[in-house]
């Protein structure tokens, strides 16, 4: 579920770069890939704070961190002011 958006993501990223496709890519996955696992330790601990029941329910709210996307800048009405 949190990663549907991923692919969204990159091509936004690229949208912004439009020269740099393969490094945007590139450090979008290493980003992505180095902050699971920094996300899989700290849940670790929280886990071995509390319990995996009270990680359970706050991994349940982590979907609505998504919801920030609508803050995201609309890069098709610049483009085509740019245009213009």
């Amino acid at each position: 579920m949190l990663s549907s958006a991923f692919s969204a993501i990159v091509v936004y990223g690229q949208e912004l770069m439009p020269g740099r496709v393969g490094m945007v890519s590139g450090m979008f996955f290493g980003f992505a890939f180095g902050m699971a696992g920094v996300g899989a330790a700290v849940l670790g601990v929280l886990a071995d704070w509390t319990s995996i029941e009270f990680v359970y329910r706050v991994c349940a709210f982590l979907p609505a961190i998504g919801m920030l996307a609508v803050l995201l800048p609309d890069v098709e009405r610049k483009r085509l002011s740019a245009t213009a």
